[in-house]
């Protein structure tokens, strides 16, 4: 007697499912997510289209949501899955498909800033233990190259108090640098 054979769902949807256990086939469309998007009218395709691409299984479409502005767009506010009746998690399932684009260079022109900004982001949290901000918007600039956007604001800043010189330092900042690490060892391992 042969084993039963287990039928491997390799659609991006089936991926996602395996990944984060988010079912995009437990969406039916009532569009409450998108109606409920803050950000719904910038993206290009409004929460409920990208569920609806992924649940097709074309490769076409796949490939359309993976190079969206849609998945970079989403702040992961959760209003999309406080409204959803199935409470399909689509926050988690844009996560997931930021990293996979980012892995296999897809990510949207558009998407350049943000990603630019989240790595000055980390970067800051890593050497302080803490946001820095004079650090991240330094970085921020030479990574994105907009030396010049928003100049103007920082001498406002600084007399509000708002923009301190030195950054504030967090005591163990050993733990820190161990958490980096061991995100970057679970990263690796799920590849």
């Amino acid at each position: 007697m042969s084993a039963p054979h287990h039928h491997v769902d390799n659609s991006l949807a089936g991926v996602i499912e395996q990944s984060t256990h988010v079912k995009t086939a437990r969406c039916y469309q009532c569009g409450k997510c998108s109606a409920g998007c803050p950000l719904a009218t910038e993206m290009d395709y409004p929460p409920s289209m990208i569920v609806r691409m992924l649940q097709t299984g074309d490769k076409k479409l796949e490939e359309k949501v993976l190079r969206s502005k849609t998945i970079w767009l989403c702040l992961t506010c959760e209003m999309c899955i406080s409204r959803c009746p199935m409470e399909v998690d689509i926050p988690k399932m844009m996560d997931f498909l930021r990293e996979k684009s980012l892995r296999e260079k897809k990510t949207h022109p558009y998407a350049k800033n943000i990603i630019d900004f989240h790595k000055s982001f980390l970067s800051s949290i890593k050497k302080t233990g803490r946001l820095y901000e004079i650090g991240l918007v330094v970085e921020y600039k030479m990574r994105s190259r907009k030396l010049l956007q928003d100049v103007l604001l920082a001498p406002k800043m600084f007399a509000k108090g708002k923009l301190k010189i030195l950054p504030e330092m967090i005591k163990n900042r050993k733990q820190i640098e161990r958490i980096f690490a061991k995100t970057i060892e679970k990263k690796e391992e799920s590849k």
